[in-house]
């Protein structure tokens, strides 16, 4: 007779541990303390061995007994029990080190040692956290589209279409990593194309006209903030870099002698080499700024040298200015200089796309362009300052002051 639930629960621990058996080699042992713990034996090859089931009441008798028929069928399959308990314990192990979260973290830190952007690890960073809470405890290789496009839904119901889009793009190089490092069979993400709403596409607010951006550059000079402040909205309209290249810039980029700026690979969005000719007016820009330097970058942050200017420092000056948001952020300044440079007809447009660091699809026309329009480059980038100081107001151009930088 096998047993029951109201003769477990009334079982007593004695002096010595014993044994109330059930059925099938499953029994339950009492030991002197009172706790009770699911046992079973069986014989594998000979040998008696006692597989463990848990301990009551955590594991009742129902479930003690479903456990011990699935032992009993692996035995009538010719397998040992507990080999195949340990190995489910092992794939249990491992698919906790295979979690949503664990694989995303090995991803980051590749991408951090294979020299991207701070500012891209942050943004990756951020896209990821949306899909953390419902995902990251998950086995990577068990998450289905449905469970991806759920917490995408969320970040559509906030109307933020692009950065659900995104978020799908950067889950989905999480998979294919998963992919690659034999942790998941395929790519969930791929399934949800076009399953998400494309958001009407909006241009960056930009000044674009030469009456307007002229009005600009004289609010900044006429600008009362911090002095670093000032110097960068300065420089931004001559360079027209990236706000993050031009947040993330530091000295050690620039050859004063020669009158260029530099920015590594891993500083650009597509991960090549990037150079910026420097016009007079750019150099004697950054000579202003050269003997209160205290940082390695050009524009450190206010609040710590070691760090760079917040990325809402120069929106937020131009706000002060008198600029909304819908009329002009730091981003606008490329599109003012790509805007008015072809409208001058005068210089090549291929020459202003390698500017604006846009790579040509074809890699052959891309080797030729970087070295083939340097000259054009050069020249324009000289001949664009001269173009603002006259949209200023008619600025003398001042020559001299930048020399002083070419022994940094």
């Amino acid at each position: 007779m096998g047993l029951t639930a109201v003769a477990i629960k009334a079982a007593k621990g004695r002096d010595k541990q014993y044994k109330m058996a059930d059925s099938d080699g499953l029994y339950l042992l009492v030991l002197p303390s009172g706790q009770r713990y699911w046992r079973m034996n069986y014989r594998y090859l000979g040998k008696y061995k006692t597989l463990a089931f848990g301990v009551w009441p955590e594991v009742d008798l129902a479930e003690a007994r479903a456990k011990r028929d699935e032992a009993r069928r692996v035995l009538a399959g010719g397998s040992d029990p507990i080999e195949r308990q340990k190995l489910e314990k092992v794939k249990a192990s491992v698919a906790a080190a295979n979690t949503f979260d664990a694989v995303a973290d090995e991803w980051l830190a590749k991408t951090e040692a294979s020299g991207y952007s701070a500012v891209t690890l942050k943004k990756n960073r951020w896209l990821l956290s949306f899909a953390r809470p419902a995902l990251g405890k998950r086995p990577i290789a068990e998450i289905s589209a449905h469970e991806l496009l759920a917490a995408l839904r969320k970040v559509e119901a906030r109307g933020c279409y692009d950065s659900a889009k995104r978020v799908r793009s950067t889950c989905g190089q999480v998979f294919r990593y998963a992919i690659a490092t034999t942790r998941a069979e395929r790519d969930v993400s791929a399934d949800l194309r076009g399953a998400l709403i494309t958001a009407k596409s909006t241009p960056q607010p930009a000044i674009t006209t030469a009456n307007e951006v002229g009005a600009l550059l004289r609010a900044i000079e006429g600008f009362e903030g911090e002095s670093t402040t000032r110097a960068a909205l300065r420089l931004a309209p001559h360079v027209f870099a990236r706000p993050a290249n031009l947040r993330y810039a530091e000295w050690s980029e620039f050859d004063f002698e020669e009158a260029v700026w530099t920015i590594p690979p891993h500083k650009m969005k597509m991960r090549e080499v990037h150079y910026v000719p420097l016009s007079r007016q750019a150099l004697d820009i950054i000579a202003s700024i050269s003997e209160e330097a205290n940082s390695t970058y050009l524009f450190p942050s206010l609040r710590s040298a070691k760090k760079p200017m917040s990325e809402n420092t120069i929106n937020a000056a131009l706000r002060r200015m008198g600029y909304a948001q819908d009329e002009m952020t730091g981003h606008g300044f490329r599109a003012m200089a790509t805007t008015l440079l072809n409208g001058m007809k005068k210089w090549d447009r291929d020459a202003i796309e390698r500017q604006m660091a846009h790579l040509d699809p074809d890699p052959v026309r891309r080797v030729y362009n970087r070295g083939g329009y340097w000259e054009e480059r050069v020249e324009m980038m000289q001949g664009w300052s001269d173009y603002l100081d006259e949209l200023r107001g008619g600025a003398k151009v001042i020559t001299g002051r930048f020399a002083k930088l070419a022994g940094r």
